[in-house]
């Protein structure tokens, strides 16, 4: 946390150079009224001050920390724009009433926070596995841009988003004709945190985006409560079961970081995480002989699929005929999630206690309510 604090202190004692208005930024340079900095506890990579007339959210570039990814200044629409506003930030006008999001997990925290119809379009609509937003596309109330490589940028404009909530990625090189709309772009880098509750604690940014911070702030309570109450639990397990998770595509096994939120949950659901030593927070591609020589004997395995019917051991078998000689595949303790009909990446981002409540009740059902999982079950024969 030490680099946070570092990281904060320096944009502010920089960011002292100022702009006057929302439109027309002349320049203008003094020292701001001290700030109101919000306490974010898990977050490594948003920090977030309230002054008087405005909110400053800076995000830190994930990829190099050293360095802001982006920087906003959140002012009331409902009230003169202050005169003076931080140099070098986007302005954003909230709450935002009519704005367009690009992921489903964005989609499905605006509905947790009561705030689904300020959104007004959206792109990848193939992806968006929340009922209400495809409803909404069908009627007209909600306009779907296209694909969000290459979103139509006639239908943007038509559209007169008030703010874009995109994913930035490294070295994207800015975002082509949607960068150049005029159109605020909130950079949702929530995805690079490396922490589960680093990561559900943006969701007091997107509050303030909304208008409905004190949902977000309480609803962030919830899960911080419940996720630290179940780690307890499964901290008093008797034995801690070895786990490997995901499976091969083609050639290639997509492998976890230990620092990933994947990593970070097996280990607070008291399982030993086989690639647990591996310092990195992505995954990274290995061939099928590595993570079998390193997972062959371990205990539990969990798969991801997306596909109309459930998968199966015979299928699993089927596909991929050196799966079966997995110890976990053998004792029947493979455990899959259907994304086809089970909405696991649109929640569990900002969930992570539900996510984190399957996982102790499948390693240790002995400390568990023995209620049904909602994500993860095991495979059929």
């Amino acid at each position: 946390m030490g680099m946070k604090y570092f990281w904060l202190s320096a944009y502010i004692v920089i960011g002292v150079l100022f702009l006057s208005a929302c439109s027309g930024r002349s320049k203008t340079s003094f020292v701001p009224e001290h700030g109101d900095t919000l306490r974010l506890r898990y977050a490594d990579n948003l920090s977030i001050v309230r002054y008087p007339d405005y909110t400053l959210a800076v995000l830190r570039n994930p990829w190099d920390t050293l360095k802001t990814l982006h920087s906003y200044v959140l002012v009331d629409r409902n009230a003169d724009c202050p005169a003076d506003l931080p140099e070098k930030a986007t302005v954003v006008k909230v709450p935002l009433m009519r704005c367009m999001v690009y992921s489903s997990v964005h989609c499905s925290l605006f509905k947790e926070l009561g705030a689904l119809e300020r959104i007004a379009g959206i792109c990848g609509l193939e992806y968006m596995n929340v009922p209400e937003i495809q409803e909404g596309c069908r009627n007209g109330t909600v306009t779907d841009c296209g694909n969000s490589m290459s979103p139509d940028i006639e239908k943007i404009i038509d559209l007169r988003p008030d703010a874009v909530l995109l994913s930035p990625y490294e070295n994207n090189g800015g975002y082509g004709k949607l960068g150049k709309l005029g159109i605020p772009l909130v950079e949702c880098a929530d995805y690079m945190e490396t922490s589960p509750l680093g990561r559900a604690e943006w969701m007091v940014f997107y509050g303030l985006l909304t208008g409905t911070y004190n949902r977000a702030d309480s609803l962030f309570h919830e899960v911080e409560k419940e996720y630290l109450r179940l780690k307890t639990v499964a901290a008093q397990a008797g034995k801690r079961p070895t786990v490997i998770s995901d499976l091969k595509y083609g050639s290639t096994w997509y492998v976890s970081g230990g620092e990933s939120t994947t990593g970070q949950l097996f280990a607070d659901a008291g399982a030993d995480y086989v690639f647990a030593g591996l310092k990195n927070s992505g995954s990274l591609p290995m061939a099928f002989e590595t993570v079998f020589d390193k997972g062959q004997f371990a205990e539990y395995w969990f798969i991801k699929y997306n596909q109309p019917e459930d998968k199966t051991y015979r299928e699993l078998a089927a596909e991929y005929a050196p799966y079966s000689r997995f110890r976990a595949f053998r004792e029947r303790r493979v455990y899959g999630c259907n994304s086809h009909r089970i909405p696991f990446y649109e929640e569990t981002p900002f969930r992570p206690d539900l996510l984190l409540d399957d996982m102790v009740k499948i390693f240790h059902p002995e400390l568990s309510d023995q209620t049904p999982t909602k994500y993860f079950t095991g495979l059929a024969e």
